[in-house]
């Protein structure tokens, strides 16, 4: 999911709060939208500190709900229902079960969807805001649907607290890494089952508590006709920018890539900071995937530092390595040590493929 700007700000304006109250330890009032549910080291609240808490939170709301954006679809879920399409770049949805109906929209290669109803051959289905028919030929149901599914796919958690602590370890009293809030996500590592859940978390591995976030499954969805005409639209536009502006829009282009680097690799190897690179480069190539370095990027449901604004806030900070961009430069250029790889996953969740220290590439 793209995250929304409101969310952005949201974490800004939190974390300079919580910064004016280092020692600050508030647990969640049901029904405020005040006072963020964030865990600290101690368990005493302090009314004066409660106080100034619930007007820096209503700032914070206030300031949120002025500030619009635009979410990305994504398939949530992993059950009996699941449907994944079963091509090589992309299949038509349409009105109608039949080839002569109207096209809805599309599914493209890995996408998935939960199944609506069944008839005569094809399948109605939802995928993201895309709801419509396609051709059981095209599709794979079941375990095989499950079975592409975990390939592709990833298990993540959503904030449903105003803000949550990310900890170093699976305790109350370890170090914090950041803040997350409402509606935030994160992957998954692992669910350890007393209560924590290991999350990725700025390239590292972090904790969180699993009774303020919810686990689902995350698919990329299709795209409708409306969504696909928009977005080639924006296309255009950028183009004719990128050919007035050739030189900067290159730069861009790579810093881009370097911030994703920098956020998906940025303590492994240059190796696997090229590799990530590479993911990225192959799918441009790919007719499967859009044709773009931001479009690949930011695809529904793809790269978690992307859809959650954390590559956004490392572009604009301007703190991005050397060896970030220079691996970025390398796999524009057309370097890779992944061959042909257009996926990457942390070590242990895929089997095969290429192993670059934490993460395994196929």
């Amino acid at each position: 999911m793209k995250k929304k700007r409101a969310s952005v700000l949201l974490t800004s304006l939190l974390l300079a709060a919580l910064m004016l109250t280092p020692d600050l330890g508030i647990t969640a009032k049901a029904g405020g939208v005040g006072v963020a549910s964030v865990i600290g080291a101690s368990d005493e609240d302090d009314q004066d500190e409660i106080e100034k808490a619930q007007e820096s939170a209503q700032a914070i709301q206030e300031n949120a709900e002025k500030t619009d954006g635009a979410g990305t679809s994504y398939v949530a879920g992993y059950s009996s229902d699941l449907v994944m399409a079963n091509v090589s770049k992309t299949l038509n949805v349409r009105t109608e079960p039949s080839d002569s109906a109207e096209k809805a929209g599309v599914l493209y290669k890995d996408c998935g969807g939960r199944i609506l109803e069944q008839k005569d051959g094809w399948t109605k289905i939802e995928s993201g805001d895309l709801v419509g028919w396609a051709d059981d030929d095209y599709l794979l149901f079941g375990e095989d649907a499950k079975e592409l599914a975990s390939e592709v796919g990833s298990e993540v958690i959503t904030v449903t607290t105003n803000a949550l602590y990310v900890r170093s370890e699976a305790t109350t009293s370890s170090d914090s890494l950041g803040v997350i809030t409402k509606g935030d996500q994160l992957d998954i590592i692992e669910d350890l089952g007393n209560g924590w859940i290991s999350v990725e978390y700025d390239d590292e591995e972090g904790y969180v508590q699993g009774k303020y976030v919810t686990t689902d499954f995350r698919l990329d969805a299709g795209e409708t006709l409306a969504a696909i005409k928009l977005r080639e639209e924006e296309a255009k536009k950028a183009e004719m920018t990128r050919q007035r502006e050739a030189v900067q829009a290159d730069g861009d282009e790579v810093k881009l890539l370097a911030a994703l680097i920098q956020c998906e690799a940025g303590n492994q190897p240059y190796d696997g900071k090229v590799g990530v690179g590479a993911v990225v480069m192959n799918r441009v190539k790919s007719a499967a995937y859009p044709n773009t370095i931001y479009d690949v990027i930011y695809a529904s449901g793809q790269f978690t530092p992307a859809l959650n604004g954390k590559v956004a806030e490392v572009y604009n900070s301007g703190k991005i390595s050397d060896s970030c961009m220079q691996a970025a430069q390398a796999a524009i250029n057309g370097e890779t040590t992944v061959g042909g790889a257009t996926h990457f996953k942390r070590v242990g969740h895929h089997d095969g493929g290429y192993v670059i220290q934490d993460h395994v590439f196929w």
